[in-house]
């Protein structure tokens, strides 16, 4: 097994793309790109190297680059191979992607997803201030400037279905109190077709913040159509969303989306199957400005399956052009769902998902899952999620585990 490298290199100025729009710009609200971003590194693996896995019915290719998701394909219908999620053809172009949209396609992020008011936290008694990398300086956004999407993650293991990436992430990275040894794994099985993500965190040192997810946009229409409106879209145990601001960083207060029968929150109840159109054209949850899906979900298991279980489906969607339907489950608690209301047909698709005239990513063009705990948890105490999200020598590994199967309908 190779050693991980700490992924710390170089960096060069960075600017904004005035004609592409962030998929992390959420609600509408600009300049989270506030800090340095990396180039690539000399020496060791290459992180733009494709690596392919496979299994009867499903391929995928990543790059070491953000320990990044770059293709996946699985049968339609007619049995045709369709790539499902949004990235580029150009592995470089992730690197260009940091420097201006910074949309962290398919990438991990990390060491903390999500937002952090503030970008402070306290352990112990102990204050920590991290970068604040997006809302002018309001909040910190999936780890900071140089998050674990933007690291060079070093090929720990790999064979004809599975491949390990490990990062290590040193003491006062980012601001983060302690080291932490990360290892990301990818596998893919047939009978039933089968992508599974695991992200192991180590604690090393002392007690820290850790939270990474993955961040995969998918179309299961592959580009069929212009938006992924039409897909069906089911979480069953997602009966409360987590209140933010106009900038989207948790007030502490939570909604749910069943009741009152006036709520502002009533287009976000998935808990029954329905069409992504009917929540994300109905809600303005998701930021100033903003109308369609930024949210996190919490996932209220039921009693007798355990808080932490992840025997049951949490996620199911469909698409009507290919048929293709994808069944997640996870041990998350919670999952970020955002409906790509930041991208603006400036991002062109892979030339894989071409043909049927859609040329670029579009408004509501994908559907970001992330699969993680609940946003922001560390400065919220009153809801008891610490323990899942500070971690220590002494406590054990973070776990972050999400399976999605695939077949067609």
């Amino acid at each position: 097994m190779r050693q991980p490298n700490s992924g710390l290199i170089s960096s060069m100025s960075s600017g904004h793309d005035e004609q592409g729009i962030s998929g992390e710009t959420r609600g509408c609200v600009q300049g989270h790109n506030d800090g340095p971003h990396p180039a690539i590194a000399d020496g060791g693996d290459d992180p733009l190297t494709p690596h392919t896995i496979y299994a009867y019915g499903i391929n995928a290719t990543f790059i070491g680059y953000g320990a990044r998701l770059t293709s996946l394909y699985v049968h339609d219908r007619d049995n045709t191979p369709r790539d499902v999620v949004v990235g580029y053809d150009d592995p470089a172009q992730y690197v260009k992607d940091t420097a201006t949209n910074h949309t962290y396609f398919g990438a991990i992020v990390g060491r903390y997803a999500n937002r952090i008011k503030n970008g402070t936290f306290t352990i112990d008694g102990q204050s920590y201030q991290i970068p604040e990398n997006e809302n002018g300086g309001h909040d910190t956004l999936h780890g900071g400037a140089v998050g674990y999407d933007a690291r060079n993650w070093t090929v720990t293991q790999s064979d004809t279905s599975s491949i390990t990436f490990g990062l290590y992430d040193p003491d006062g990275d980012q601001g983060f109190p302690g080291a932490v040894m990360n290892y990301v794994t990818y596998t893919l099985s047939a009978s039933p077709t089968r992508l599974t993500a695991r992200i192991v965190s180590i604690s090393l040192e002392q007690a820290t913040p850790i939270m990474p997810s993955t961040h995969i946009y998918w179309n299961l229409g592959a580009f069929a159509t212009p938006t992924v409106l039409n897909d069906t879209l089911s979480m069953p145990y997602a009966e409360r969303i987590i209140d933010i601001d106009s900038i989207e960083v948790p007030t502490g207060g939570l909604a749910s989306v069943k009741y009152p029968s006036q709520s502002a929150s009533l287009p976000l109840n998935f808990t029954a199957p329905k069409q992504i159109w009917e929540g994300a054209l109905s809600s303005q949850q998701c930021g100033y400005g903003c109308t369609g899906i930024d949210n996190a979900f919490i996932l209220d298991r039921p009693v007798w399956s355990g808080p932490d279980s992840a025997d049951l489906t949490m996620l199911q969607m469909s698409s009507p052009s290919t048929g293709i339907r994808m069944t997640m489950r996870t041990n998350g608690q919670s999952l970020q769902i955002y409906s790509c209301v930041g991208q603006n047909g400036t991002i062109p698709i892979k030339a894989s998902q071409m043909g049927s005239g859609v040329q670029s990513v579009e408004k509501y063009g994908c559907l970001v899952i992330e699969p993680q705990q609940w946003i922001d948890g560390i400065n919220h105490p009153e809801w008891g999620q610490l323990g899942r999200q500070i971690f220590s020598p002494a406590t054990g590994p973070n776990d972050n585990w999400a399976e999605y199967t695939f077949d067609t309908v």
